[in-house]
Parts: structure tokens; C-alpha cells; sequence
């Protein structure tokens, strides 16, 4: 029986290395943990050269990754069912934005971390059906289309789950904003 040919590796660094940071940041917003999403991203990348010979040359990387990403944490999430009779996947860590030490505006810093940590927790809060198109989308730059394939469903409903998550991450972070004194509140909101 013939071995598979070796996979390229060349090709692999360049065409596939250089998603990684976009490959963890999925993870991450997925799992909620660092540990966790260094995991995922190792068992991806893994899977990826494995299956290095089967991408095609000329299609985007990125998306086929982050669908190699998506069916492994799926799996892992079956997989974590099977041996626990409850998995809460919505129960997730915020953590912070990593930021340069140097900054000329301390304060404005300060405020901008505060928001961001806000936006994050409020992305964490989304359903996860949401929250993963919005994550591919607006944090990945990902087509419709590419979202369709990567989640394996119509363009129809990626539109969809991705208005919907932008409509209650606009309403969570307009009451955060109004609690925190950056927005008067709507008459009749």
C-alpha cells in the first residue's frame, strides 16, 4: 500500500502559517480560555498540514482553517457532552486586549481599555450561533460566502444570525454606554 506523500511545508508556512494570530483569536472568542484555545489552534494546524494536499491553491486559507477550527471545537464540545451530562458553552472569561506599555494618552487608554473590555464581555454574551458569525465577520473580514462555507449554512442565514448579533450587541452596549455616563438615555428607550 503506498504512504501519502509528505506535506508541503513550504507551502503550509506560507499559505497557512500566516492566519495563525486570526486562527487563535477565533478560538479564543469560541472557547473563553487562552489554554483552551492554544489546543484548539494546535490540534487545527495539525489537522491542516495532515490535510495540507487536499487545499486548494488559490482559495482562501484563512476560511478553510477557521472551518477546520470550527469542526474541531464542535467535536471537542460533542466530545465534552459525552462525558459530562451538562456543558455550559455561554460560560466564558472576559480577558483584556493586550495594549502597548507606551502610550501618550494614559487616561484615554484607560477609558478605551474599559470599553473594549465591555465590547468583548458583550460579544461573550451573545448566543453562540451569533456570536460566531460576528467574530468571522467583522473581526476576521470573512465574505458571506466564506461564512456559509466555514459554518456550513446558507449566505440567507449567516445575513441573518449576523443582523441579529450586531442588533443585541448595539442594544448591550448602548446600556452599558448610557450606565456609564457616555450617552444620554433615548426618550422612550
Amino acid at each position: 500500500m503506498p504512504h501519502p506523500a509528505p506535506p508541503d511545508r513550504e507551502g503550509f508556512e506560507r499559505e497557512a502559517l500566516v492566519h495563525l494570530d486570526a486562527v487563535y483569536r477565533t478560538a479564543l472568542r469560541l472557547s473563553g480560555d487562552p489554554a483552551n484555545a492554544e489546543d484548539l489552534v494546535q490540534e487545527t494546524m495539525l489537522k491542516a498540514l495532515r490535510a495540507w494536499h487536499q487545499f486548494e491553491p488559490g482559495t482562501n486559507a484563512k476560511a478553510w482553517l477557521l472551518t477546520i477550527l470550527r469542526n474541531t471545537y464542535i467535536n471537542q464540545l460533542r466530545a465534552a457532552k459525552l462525558r459530562s451530562a451538562t456543558v455550559d458553552v455561554n460560560a466564558v472569561e472576559a480577558f483584556t486586549v493586550f495594549r502597548d506599555v507606551q502610550d501618550a494618552d494614559p487616561e484615554g487608554t484607560f477609558f478605551a481599555a474599559i470599553v473594549d473590555d465591555e465590547v468583548i464581555r458583550a460579544i461573550d454574551t451573545l448566543p453562540p450561533e451569533f456570536r460566531e458569525v460576528l467574530i468571522l465577520s467583522d473581526a476576521e473580514g470573512l465574505s458571506y460566502a466564506e461564512i456559509a462555507g466555514v459554518i456550513a449554512a446558507p449566505v440567507g442565514t449567516v445575513k441573518s444570525r449576523l443582523f441579529r448579533a450586531r442588533q443585541l450587541l448595539q442594544k448591550r452596549l448602548y446600556d452599558f454606554a448610557v450606565h456609564a455616563g457616555y450617552v444620554r438615555k433615548r426618550e422612550g428607550a
